[in-house]
């Protein structure tokens, strides 16, 4: 497909002007004219067909199933889109006064409520961005508490199948990272913790389900040995699609926890967003959350402002679009609704497991949570984890995280989440066997895939280093 600049026929204006029948007194002055930007000049119907073609090209997950294991893809009810963009919403103005937005103050207030209800806190603030924002806020919280009982604490444990935003966080909060080994059933190594443990700790911060889509069945004993050494226990509420409306992190000890909404509440995801990362904690840690909170006395809403908080980490009040979205998924869907959709999300995940385990080598043979992990150690002729990746492009389907987590050797993290019929899974898991046979007997097939794209497999170490975004128009 030629670039827009291919398209520039350069003896074709593509487009001509009315004369001009306005005085031209207010001329652009020379100095800030740009003559050396060469943009092309094309007729609007090329640039239509020319971009809306690029954009049949882009994979969403309202084309097709994606698998991505580190980040929960599921379908965007489009019910979601509709309330959002309700004039009420949208024309909206984050200074207006409170009197003014009072339901825009509701909706805010009753999705406090419900995330609070479905996690077991005491309190939830909006306001964080992302999910690895509301890591961050909550390391300030975590950190803020400590610092105002006069305690030098300054590590955080973090386990080695973590999340690479958890120790990103922890250094971003001026705090310092302690490594927490797993053990061979993939859970958090109790003696290791116990060694790591001390009067230093800040606390530990713990996916659960962890990345390998494993319950850490001894929660309650990790949460007590940080907490018995007065440390306090994050949850990185990731993988809270698992568990929601199952298991409530604060019933289990944690002391703080992020929701990505993006993930666990059906908000759209990075460039779909911007995305809303809100984080609960327990009653004694309230007072620290960013300022404002929401409160409510008398039927009214009002803006509450906390000596204590670490202030504000977002503009305004979040990215209310964000929040108007996960608030409708969950009163759509309801407390049994929440909790069929773990369900399903754990069944699709153990189904797939089950059916791909005789063809590929299954890291940890147990009952997973939302996801499991498969690597590429059985794989026959040299075909890797990449190869594979590359020849699911050729089945229509977008490969799974591939390489992590890191303590997993060509690891293949895959999530189906709940949303997904069983007629995708099989044909997806259908796609993954052929390529084990063509590994078997065409391994040239896989090892030079995709066939069918766009662009061709591309050296990505090359890509990443040598980066080029520019379209050189003299060179053209």
């Amino acid at each position: 497909m030629k670039t827009i600049f291919e398209k520039w026929q350069r003896d074709d204006n593509g487009f001509t002007f009315a004369k001009l029948d306005v005085p031209d007194n207010e001329a652009v002055p020379e100095k800030f004219l740009r003559k050396s930007l060469e943009l092309p000049i094309i007729s609007e119907p090329e640039v239509i067909r020319h971009y809306t073609t690029l954009s049949k090209r882009n994979f969403g997950v309202d084309l097709g199933f994606y698998p991505l294991g580190s980040c929960t893809m599921k379908y965007n009810p489009k019910i979601n889109e509709d309330v959002a963009r309700l004039a009420g919403f949208t024309e909206l103005h984050p200074y207006m006064p409170q009197s003014s937005c009072q339901g825009a103050m509701q909706l805010m207030y009753e999705l406090t409520d419900y995330l609070k209800e479905i996690a077991g806190m005491d309190a939830v603030t909006l306001q964080p961005a992302a999910g690895s924002h509301g890591e961050f806020t909550g390391m300030m919280v975590m950190k803020n508490y400590f610092q105002e009982k006069g305690a030098s604490r300054n590590k955080v444990l973090i386990p080695d199948s973590a999340h690479g935003t958890n120790p990103a966080t922890v250094t971003m909060s001026g705090l310092t990272c302690v490594q927490v080994k797993s053990n061979q059933k993939g859970t958090v190594d109790l003696d290791d913790l116990r060694n790591k443990m001390d009067k230093d700790v800040v606390g530990i911060m713990l996916t659960n389900p962890n990345t390998l889509g494993l319950f850490e069945e001894d929660i309650l004993e990790v949460i007590r040995i940080v907490h018995d050494k007065g440390g306090l226990a994050y949850c990185d509420g990731a993988n809270l699609n698992a568990i929601m409306g199952l298991v409530r992190p604060g019933d289990l000890g944690f002391d703080v926890i992020h929701f990505n909404l993006h993930k666990s509440f059906s908000t759209p995801h990075g460039c779909g967003g911007p995305g809303a990362g809100p984080i609960g904690v327990k009653e004694f840690l309230k007072r620290y959350l960013p300022n404002p909170s929401i409160e409510k006395e008398d039927e009214i809403y009002r803006f509450f402002y906390s000596k204590d908080s670490i202030g504000k980490v977002k503009a305004f009040y979040g990215n209310f679009g964000m929040l108007v979205r996960a608030y409708t998924y969950i009163r759509g869907l309801g407390s049994d609704g929440i909790r069929l959709a773990a369900e399903r999300a754990v069944l699709n995940a153990n189904y797939m497991k089950e059916r791909l385990k005789p063809h590929y080598h299954l890291t940890y043979d147990r009952i997973c949570q939302h996801e499991f992990v498969i690597d590429d150690s059985n794989m026959p002729n040299g075909v890797t984890t990449n190869d594979i990746a590359k020849r699911l492009l050729d089945f229509g389907f977008h490969a799974p995280t591939v390489y992590f987590p890191l303590i997993v050797q060509g690891a293949m993290m895959i999530e189906p989440t709940e949303t997904e019929t069983k007629e995708t899974l099989d044909q997806f898991i259908d796609a993954l066997i052929q390529i084990k046979h063509e590994a078997e007997n065409e391994p040239d097939k896989v090892k030079n895939a995709p066939w069918t794209t766009p662009v061709k497999r591309v050296d990505a170490v090359k890509a990443a280093r040598e980066v080029d975004i520019t379209y050189c128009t003299i060179c053209s």
